[in-house]
């Protein structure tokens, strides 16, 4: 005698655990290394899904799930719109010998109901599959992560030496919102080593130039131009609108500035500093690793170090860093690779080395240890005093602890 189809539902509920949409939001926040699949057919997946969720159809989940989860004892969450093609197909999988298998309860459907976020993507064009079509041949990032990079936003503090490269690379890769924050103008001796600019760039807002040559590099990016020195005042509110910060500032005040505000803020920030010929680069990212603070709790004493403009840099120098900037962002927002979490990567140009010294949490650290005694941003200085003029880079390669 045929089974109800009520009575196979009730036979997968017994097999499969179910959890609602507030607890799989909560361990995809978390950062539990979740395989959240989609079931549901192509054109549903396209008018909105869960993020990071793969879809792979109902009909073709047993013959794809190897390539999105090898290891039979991976975390898996399945959905489909309501609930009852992920539970058949999430008993299909335990079945062939998947043993963390959950399905959302409800689906789709409640976890929309629920006002838990979704995304949709737009159709590509065909100018843009041929733009992107070097990334589209990579599995680490294919169409879902070049889609996934169209959506992402990414604020630069500075948009000078390390701005520059880390831009317009990231601008080229398709990251959809550029944030380009500097109060500065183009100068001549700019010109050296800040290649986001031209000659005729000269005495107009860095900005301005950068959102020109950006929009003409990828008219695919948006690019807003922020006017202004990132201050105490207008800190937590520009760095929450992105995905991830990329500090390419000059100064101490800021650097501890941008740490505090992206550590408060719960947003990744990709650090990089430069001095005559050294560069170093890492990236902090709340609660997963080191926050600057705990390299160097303090800044060293003004006057004590010489700036770029004293001491000279090499124009090539903020290429290389800028650069690994950039992949390190890439990677940040695709959630692919070992970024540099806990780790400061420095580089030597005229012996051409590169060195990794591994980073530790500090327990007493004021922001981001134990005890924190850092809750905003109120004990930092404000105006003019985050202007000092002294490049993190040659304190920081002096040895961090």
């Amino acid at each position: 005698m045929a089974k109800t189809l009520k009575t196979v539902l009730a036979e997968a509920r017994a097999l499969v655990p179910e959890q609602g949409p507030a607890e799989v939001q909560r361990r995809l926040e978390a950062g539990e290394p979740l395989v959240l699949i989609d079931v549901r057919d192509p054109d549903e997946y396209r008018e909105g899904f869960i993020e990071p969720a793969t879809n792979i159809s109902r009909g073709f989940l047993e013959f794809r799930v190897a390539g999105v989860a090898s290891d039979p004892d991976a975390p898996i969450v399945l959905y489909c719109q309501t609930g009852l093609r992920s539970m058949l197909a999430a008993r299909a999988l335990t079945e062939l010998g998947y043993g963390n298998v959950v399905n959302l309860q409800g689906g789709f459907q409640k976890w929309v109901q629920a006002g838990l976020p979704v995304v949709k993507d737009k159709v590509m064009g065909p100018e843009q599959i041929q733009r992107y079509s070097r990334h589209f041949l990579l599995d680490q990032v294919g169409e879902k992560g070049q889609r996934k990079l169209l959506r992402s936003k990414v604020l630069l503090i500075g948009a000078g030496g390390l701005g520059s490269p880390t831009a317009l690379y990231l601008a080229a890769a398709g990251v959809g919102t550029i944030g380009l924050m500097d109060a500065d103008v183009v100068d001549v001796s700019n010109l050296q080593r800040q290649v986001l600019h031209t000659t005729a760039d000269i005495g107009k807002p860095k900005v301005e130039s950068g959102a020109r040559t950006l929009t003409a590099l990828n008219p695919d990016v948006n690019v807003v131009a922020l006017p202004e020195r990132i201050s105490v005042a207008n800190a937590m509110d520009v760095v929450s609108e992105y995905d991830v910060i990329v500090d390419g500032s000059d100064n101490f005040g800021t650097r501890y500035l941008v740490n505090d505000a992206c550590y408060l803020a719960g947003k990744p920030h990709v650090h990089g500093s430069i001095f005559q010929f050294e560069g170093m680069a890492s990236v902090f990212a709340p609660n997963q690793g080191p926050c600057y603070r705990c390299l160097y709790p303090a800044p060293p004493p003004a006057g004590l170090v010489p700036s770029c403009a004293e001491a000279g840099v090499l124009g090539v120098l903020p290429g290389i860093v800028g650069v690994i900037q950039a992949t390190e962002t890439i990677k940040l927002l695709l959630g692919i690779g070992d970024p540099l979490i806990g780790r400061l990567l420095t580089y030597d140009a005229l012996g051409m080395r590169f060195r990794e010294v591994k980073l530790r949490r500090d327990p007493g650290c004021p922001l981001c240890g134990v005890t924190p005694t850092i809750k905003d941003l109120s004990g930092h200085p404000v105006g003019d005093e985050l202007a000092c003029e002294v490049p993190a880079a040659s304190f920081s390669l002096s040895g961090p602890r």
